[in-house]
């Protein structure tokens, strides 16, 4: 790891001449990409990313005050200082500093405890912002392992990803848990099968043939920052509530969509199925949802709907479920195919793959101009297969590329997306780089 440690001296010298004295540790968590399974990890689905090489590291120096000061590589990201006892999380601007007090409020709580410790701590990442790649879990992650280090306590890996998974949410976004899951269990040359109550991974061996390349397509998305994310959570709640009372289940305590399949003991494509019976096309408005259900728009806002969706007029809930049955078995088919490892495994986890950006676009609607004409390119180029990865609205595409053509793809695709006669994306922002499995989180002590 030749890099890495020339990034942790390089952070020791900082943090140095930051502080005026030697980090007593360093904690690194990795940023992921999704291979396919997006926005199913919220509604009880199994994913299937892997770690990538790209990090959050940070420099740990607990100190005797109670006061937490917290600096950051990037001189865009501005110093920021609290006492240790008093962690207040700003949800209406999710600055940077807020993504780590998530992490340490997290294990505060997890171990109900009033007095923390202080510590000095400087961050370093170059994991791309906003681009799809889990950059703001990394930095929860690491926080959270960085407040468990310093307190000297022990988790399992599956205890820290479940408590970082839920203490994200402090910061308003009503995220699954894929992203924490992948930082802290990953393991080098493996993707994983992640599947949730009880969490657990499964190793996953991608094909040795083809490479995974990851695009960004230079259009920011903070999924905290937008209603989009929190809207799409309710919608596939409403559609779980709605398929649940029409099979005349129990669906006032439904919240998610894997409830109805498990409930009804059927398969995803039968879901499919019965989402085609129950639910129409068209857009569904509040006063339609309350008289499926039998509710008042009343209890509709406050024992349904999140603070920041109640406003919300229109709810698209039949292609929301569509997306997600659909979804989840293309993630089940695409572990079955490297398991098996036919002769054309490229081709067919290509054909998932593209699958799943199209419902990702067309049932989803969570991607945007310059990611449909990224992963357009990619396909043009030579990818197998392409789709967004995270979120959406913006970020990253993900490619699978036979191993041999990936030179003349990188140039190429380089040339067709990035070097616009326009010149108008920003250099730093055009990250076109392939990647394979990397490894979870890890603490390193100062020797």
């Amino acid at each position: 790891m030749p890099v890495l440690y020339d990034r942790l001296l390089k952070l020791k010298e900082m943090f140095n001449s930051k502080f005026g004295s030697i980090p007593k540790f360093y904690v690194r968590a990795p940023g992921r990409v999704n291979i396919i399974g997006e926005h199913i990890d919220y509604c009880g689905y199994s994913v299937l990313p892997m770690a990538i090489e790209q990090d959050v590291l940070i420099a740990v120096e607990p100190v005797k005050t109670y006061t937490l000061q917290l600096a950051n590589t990037n001189p865009l990201y501005p110093d920021f200082s609290t006492s240790a006892n008093n962690i207040q999380i700003d949800k209406t601007k999710p600055l940077w500093h807020n993504y780590f007090l998530c992490g340490l409020k997290g294990i505060q709580e997890h171990f109900g405890l009033s007095n923390l410790t202080g510590m000095n701590c400087l961050v370093d990442g170059n994991i791309p912002p906003s681009s799809g790649l889990s950059s703001s879990s990394a930095l929860v992650c690491c926080a959270g392992l960085v407040t468990l280090t310093v307190l000297g306590r022990n988790l399992s890996k599956v205890e820290l990803a479940e408590i970082c998974a839920k203490s994200e949410r402090y910061i308003g976004t009503e995220g699954g848990g894929m992203d924490q899951s992948i930082s802290f269990l990953a393991e080098e040359g493996t993707a994983k099968l992640i599947e949730f109550s009880p969490l657990r991974a499964t190793d996953v061996k991608l094909p040795s043939g083809a490479v995974f390349v990851i695009a960004n397509s230079c259009v920011e998305m903070n999924k905290a920052a937008t209603s989009q994310f929190n809207i799409r959570v309710m919608e596939c709640r409403l559609a779980a509530k709605l398929l649940a009372k029409y099979k005349n289940l129990q669906w006032d305590n439904v919240l998610r969509l894997d409830e109805v399949q498990a409930k009804l003991g059927i398969s995803l494509e039968e879901m499919l199925l019965v989402t085609e019976d129950a639910l129409h096309p068209e857009p569904y408005n509040p006063e339609e949802i309350c008289r499926c259900l039998g509710i008042s728009l009343e209890e509709l806002r406050t024992q349904i709907l999140s603070p920041n969706t109640q406003d919300v007029l229109i709810f698209k809930l039949y292609q929301r479920a569509k997306h997600v049955y659909s979804e989840a078995a293309r993630v089940l088919q695409f572990k079955k195919i490297c398991e098996e490892a036919p002769e054309n495994m490229v081709q067919l986890l290509g054909e998932l793959m593209n699958q799943s950006h199209m419902s990702c676009r067309d049932m989803y609607e969570c991607s945007c101009p310059e990611l449909d004409q990224l992963v357009d390119i990619c396909r043009k180029l030579g990818a197998q297969g392409s789709r967004l990865t995270g979120a959406g609205w913006g970020g990253c595409a993900v490619s699978i590329v036979p191993a041999d053509k990936l030179p003349g793809f990188l140039a190429n695709v380089h040339k067709a997306y990035y070097q616009r006669s326009d010149g108008s994306l920003a250099p730093e922002k055009q990250n076109l780089f392939a990647t394979k499995p990397g490894g979870g989180a890890l603490v390193f002590l100062e020797a």
